[in-house]
């Protein structure tokens, strides 16, 4: 597997330093760090709108994503290796996409590579961990976040953001296995590969965080047409509708 190539907006966080920061956090955290922390607060202090809850689902702004990890525990030493994310607003993927390798500070394991194809040799040149998270983040701004079975994901991106910036994420986080359950209640296994194949949704490269948020924008893209037949219209309705599930 070629090393992927990263497609987020390189210039983000080099226009993003030159602003002004206080000579004294800039001394203690140095200048791209403290700036990127202040950022990343900012935009967690932005979240949880009630007025998303009543927005249109087929108007809705989302960022589907995935990552690539070291391993299964974010609490004990595992780390993010890749962020891939998809823009979309209602069931459309917009122009807009998001791929990064991180450095991460453990060694890539065998296994890992094996499943992901991602290297020791790929890693080593990557953004750090706090470059890679926080261009992540510009790019989700103020959208709601879906993934497929978000527990892994949400525990790594919460891990990643207290170790980086001492805050936990709060943006709304909408899991397409809970859907496919509720939508699906007849069938065996809510994995990503068995729902993609009861969608008849193509199956392309597996465990790369891009084409598995891809994949996964498309099973959203077609959850959100089968909830306009039970006359789920907004967010709130989505949620209310989970919270009895």
């Amino acid at each position: 597997m070629k090393e992927p190539v990263k497609t987020a907006n390189n210039g983000f966080w080099r226009s993003l330093r030159s602003g002004g920061v206080p000579s004294a956090i800039a001394s203690v955290f140095g200048a791209p760090s403290a700036q990127q922390m202040a950022f990343i607060r900012s935009l967690s202090r932005e979240q949880r709108r009630p007025e998303v809850l009543y927005m249109p689902l087929n108007k809705l702004e989302t960022v589907v994503f995935d990552l690539e990890t070291t391993g299964f525990h974010a609490q004990h030493g595992d780390e993010i290796l890749s962020f891939g994310a998809v823009k979309m607003i209602g069931d459309q993927v917009t122009d807009g996409h998001f791929y990064t390798l991180v450095n991460a500070k453990t060694s890539v394991p065998e296994n890992i590579t094996e499943l992901t194809g991602i290297t020791q040799e790929m890693i080593e040149g990557a953004p750090s961990l706090i470059d890679g998270l926080h261009d992540f983040m510009a790019f989700v701004g103020r959208s709601v976040l879906i993934a497929h079975g978000t527990g892994h994901d949400k525990a790594f991106l919460n891990a990643a953001l207290w170790k980086t910036s001492k805050i936990q994420l709060t943006h709304r986080i909408l899991d397409t296995m809970m859907i496919g359950k509720w939508l699906k209640p007849s069938l065996g296994s809510y994995g990503l590969d068995e729902l993609l194949e009861e969608a008849r949704i193509p199956i392309t490269l597996r465990h790369h965080a891009l084409e598995d948020a891809k994949m996964t924008a498309s099973l959203w893209g077609e959850y959100l047409r089968l909830m306009r037949h039970k006359q789920v219209d907004t967010l709130e309705d989505l949620y209310a509708y989970l919270s009895n599930f």
